[in-house]
């Protein structure tokens, strides 16, 4: 593992997150980024954040890195509570559900090709 970058706590629910990080996964950095910039679906922005982040990790912490190298070796997207944003629906005779509102844990782990 050369880099790692976190977003906890993500406004999107797991679901839709998993969708693109499955897309990216095992990419190359700068092929993820690019695809990434054209997908239209809404967790595509925040993915492209966390991968930034992750390259700029990289560059922070190895400065002789070469960038072209770095592929996607983990992208993990984990369901985070839902404690701020409960919400309820009324239901049948006089009872009420909770709405799930999606909270996600984002973590992508960047890695250098042989």
């Amino acid at each position: 593992m050369i880099s790692s970058a976190t977003a906890k706590f993500e406004r999107i629910s797991p679901r839709k997150a998993r969708v693109i990080a499955n897309m990216v996964r095992g990419r190359d950095a700068s092929e993820a980024m690019q695809l990434l910039d054209f997908t239209p679906k809404a967790a595509a922005p925040i993915l492209k954040k966390i991968l930034a982040s992750a390259i700029a990790n990289a560059q922070a912490k190895h400065p002789d890195v070469d960038i072209d190298t770095l592929f996607i070796s983990k992208a993990t997207v984990d369901k985070g509570p839902n404690s701020q944003l409960r919400r309820w629906r009324p239901r049948a005779m006089g009872r009420a559900t909770m709405i799930q509102k999606g909270v996600s844990h984002i973590h992508i782990e960047l890695d250098e090709r042989a």
